[in-house]
C-alpha cells in the first residue's frame, strides 16, 4: 500500500486538490446559468408592489421630532386628497415620464434643436404677456412628469396652504396665482391671492434677482409695469408665465422665512394634478436649498415610500436621526442646476454586469426625484435586461408595456422569486434596491422590470425616483456629496 511518504501518492493529491480548486473556479464564473444561490433572490408576495385602499402614514422612528420635516404623499394616492378620477393611468404617466426625460437630455445638451424650438415658443409668451388678444393654444400639458410626490407649505400672511410637487430637477419655486390673468388649471386648494398677502412684493426688472431667472429656468426674463416676468417650460410644452415675486414661506411653526423669490404664475398649462404648483430643489441660487442655505446649510433628504398608499418625508437641514450614509461625490463642474453622480457598476443576482464603466462615464448620470423610471445607456440596458430575464426564466413572458419591455405574466402565483439588482456609485457606495424599486406593477399579475434604455449612448443616464423608494436620500449640497441610508421608510 502507498503511504503519504511515496512520491506518486504526495503528487496524486496535489493534482487532486489543484483540479478540486479549477473546478470551483470555473463554477464560481460561468455566468447566469446554473446558479442557485438563494442569497442573491427575494421571494417577495406580489401584493407589495400594489398600492391599498386606504392611507398608511409615515411610521419611520424619530419622525415627529424631526425639524423642518415635510410629509410627502403621492399626489395620486390615498394619502392625498386629489380626486381619484383625475388621477392618469399607468401608461400615461409613463408617457409623461418619457417627455420629462426628453426635456431633461435637451436642458443638458445645449445643441439639442427640440430645446430650440421650445424656448422660442416659450419666450413668445413671455415678450407677448401684456398682450391680452393674444391666443395661446390649449397644450396637451401631459408632460411634467415630475414624479407625482407633493409636500405640503405655508405662503403668505397670513399663511395660505398650498400643495406643490418636490422637483430636484427644478430650480424655480412657483404657484398659480390670482387673477390668472391668462389661464389657471384646477387645483385643490384655493389659488395664492397676492392681494391677500402682507408680505408679497414684486421683483423689479432691473434687479440682480431677475437676472438670475436665465440660469434658473433656461429663459430670458421678460418684463411687464416694471415687474420681472418669468417662464418655464416642461417637456411637452407644459409651462408657467408670471410675477417674479417674494412673500414670507413657513416650512414648520420653528421655520419662517420672510422673504423667499418665487414665481406668481398667471398664465399657467398642462396636467399638474391639482396641485398648486412646484418646490424647486436643484443646485442653482435661486432654488430653495440656495435661499435657505444659511439655516440648513444646503443640506436636506427625502424618503419614498414602497407605494402610493404610504408616505415619505421631506426634511430640510440636518437631522439626528440619521445614521449609516453612504455619501457618493457629485459631479459639480457640469451646471448649475443637475446632480452629477458617477455610476460605476450594476450587478443582477450578485453578478457584477460586464458592462465598461466608460458605458457610464460617455454623457454622464444625475439622480433625479421627479423621473419615474430610472434611463440607462443603451448597453447598460441590455446587459441588464438579459441578466434578469435568464434568472427569470421559469416565469411566462408577458408582452411589452409602455417603455418598459421585461414582463412577466404572474397569473396563479402569490409571490414571485427575483434576483437582486444593486448598483455602485463612486466611491464605493453600493444600493441594494427595494423589490418595489426592481419591478413595477403595470397590472394586477403583470409585472415589468423597471428600468428602460436610453435611445443612443450620448443620452445623459437618469437615476429615477422608483429606484430611490424606502432609501433616506441625503443631499449635502454644500460639500458635494448625496447619500443613502436603508430603511428610511417602508
Amino acid at each position: 500500500m502507498a503511504t503519504l511518504n511515496d512520491p506518486f501518492s504526495v503528487k496524486m493529491i496535489i493534482f487532486i486538490h489543484f483540479f478540486t480548486m479549477i473546478s470551483c473556479f470555473v463554477e464560481r464564473s460561468s455566468g447566469f446559468e446554473g446558479r442557485n444561490d438563494e442569497t442573491h433572490f427575494r421571494s417577495v408576495e406580489i401584493s407589495s408592489f400594489l398600492p391599498a385602499d386606504v392611507c398608511t402614514h409615515s411610521t419611520i422612528k424619530g419622525f415627529n421630532k424631526r425639524k423642518s420635516t415635510m410629509e410627502i404623499l403621492h399626489r395620486h394616492g390615498p394619502c392625498s386628497q386629489n380626486n381619484a378620477s383625475t388621477a392618469p393611468s399607468l401608461s400615461e404617466i409613463l408617457s409623461q415620464d418619457q417627455a420629462r426625460v426628453e426635456s431633461i437630455q435637451a436642458r443638458i445638451d445645449p445643441n439639442s434643436n427640440s430645446k430650440k424650438n421650445k424656448l422660442e415658443n416659450l419666450n413668445s409668451k413671455i415678450n407677448n404677456f401684456d398682450d391680452k388678444k393674444t391666443n395661446l393654444p390649449v397644450q396637451s400639458g401631459r408632460s411634467l412628469g415630475s414624479g407625482n410626490y407633493i409636500v405640503t407649505v405655508g405662503l403668505g400672511t397670513p399663511k395660505r396652504t398650498l400643495s406643490l410637487m418636490f422637483d430636484t430637477g427644478s430650480d424655480l419655486t412657483w404657484t398659480q396665482c390670482q387673477p390668472c390673468a391668462r389661464s389657471c388649471y384646477k387645483q385643490q386648494e384655493p389659488i395664492f391671492n397676492p392681494l391677500t398677502s402682507s408680505s408679497y412684493k414684486n421683483v423689479s426688472c432691473n434687479s440682480a434677482e431677475c437676472s438670475q431667472l436665465s440660469s434658473a429656468t433656461g429663459n430670458s426674463p421678460g418684463c411687464s409695469t416694471k415687474t420681472c416676468v418669468y417662464g418655464i417650460q416642461y417637456g411637452d410644452q407644459s409651462f408657467s408665465v408670471g410675477f417674479f415675486s417674494r412673500d414670507k414661506l413657513t416650512i414648520s411653526a420653528a421655520d419662517v422665512f420672510p422673504s423667499i423669490l418665487f414665481g406668481c404664475g398667471q398664465n399657467n398649462q398642462g396636467l399638474f394634478g391639482n396641485t398648486a404648483g412646484l418646490l424647486g430643489l436643484g443646485r442653482n441660487a435661486l432654488s430653495i436649498v440656495s435661499q435657505t442655505a444659511p439655516k440648513y446649510g444646503k443640506y436636506f433628504s427625502y424618503c419614498l415610500p414602497s407605494t402610493s398608499s404610504k408616505t415619505g418625508h421631506l426634511t430640510l437641514g440636518k437631522s439626528r436621526a440619521l445614521t449609516r450614509v453612504n455619501f457618493t461625490p457629485l459631479d459639480r463642474s457640469q451646471g448649475t442646476s443637475f446632480y452629477f453622480i458617477d455610476i460605476v457598476s450594476i450587478s443582477v443576482g450578485g453578478r457584477q454586469l460586464p458592462i465598461r464603466h466608460s458605458v457610464f462615464q460617455t454623457a454622464g448620470g444625475i439622480i433625479d426625484s421627479g423621473t419615474v423610471i430610472t434611463r440607462l445607456p443603451p448597453a447598460a440596458y441590455s446587459a441588464m435586461s438579459a441578466a434578469f430575464r435568464k434568472l427569470m426564466s421559469k416565469y411566462p413572458i408577458a408582452r411589452a408595456y409602455s417603455i418598459l419591455d421585461t414582463c412577466y405574466d404572474l397569473s396563479g402565483y402569490t409571490s414571485v422569486s427575483i434576483p437582486t439588482i444593486s448598483f455602485t456609485f463612486g466611491g464605493n457606495v453600493k444600493l441594494d434596491l427595494d423589490p418595489t424599486g426592481i419591478l413595477v406593477a403595470v397590472a394586477k399579475s403583470r409585472l415589468c422590470l423597471a428600468f428602460a434604455g436610453n435611445s443612443d449612448a450620448s443620452s445623459v443616464a437618469i437615476y429615477g425616483n422608483t429606484q430611490q423608494k424606502t432609501f433616506e436620500v441625503v443631499y449635502d449640497v454644500g460639500a458635494g456629496k448625496v447619500g443613502f441610508a436603508a430603511a428610511g421608510c417602508k
